[in-house]
């Protein structure tokens, strides 16, 4: 990934595992995103309807909502919308399609190639 090409552009990272949080936010915040971090899928409800970033990384396993009802309910508020990925240990065809049908626009199965990362972001 190459440092700054993200300019102010705000990312919200919502991972339950704590050193995979802090892992992937580094790489971010190299990159020029500013991050803002979830553990759960209510701290990344609430953590949207404030901040409003520009894109979401969503894990799909996470405690309590799961990340489908959180790409369902950042879709349900409205404007603006965020690029919501999908990031997930699940990568069958059927949760790809699942993925699609909670609101991601796109899906990235962990552990996530920081090239894989770029192509994907770069789109938006």
């Amino acid at each position: 990934m190459a440092a700054g090409r993200a300019g102010e552009r705000s990312i919200l990272l919502v991972e339950d595992n704590d050193d995979a949080r802090a892992a992937l936010s580094a790489l971010l915040e190299l990159e020029g995103y500013v991050v803002v971090g979830a553990a759960d899928g209510a701290a990344a409800i609430e953590a949207f309807r404030t901040k409003k970033p520009d894109i979401a990384l969503v894990d799909i396993g996470l405690p309590g909502i799961d990340g489908y009802e959180v790409a369902r309910q950042i879709r349900a508020l409205g404007p603006p919308q965020p690029f919501l990925v999908a990031l997930t240990g699940y990568g069958r065809p059927e949760d790809r399609q699942r993925a699609a049908e909670a609101g991601f626009d796109t899906h990235l199965v962990k552990p996530v190639d920081p090239t894989d990362l770029t192509a994907v972001l770069s789109r938006r």
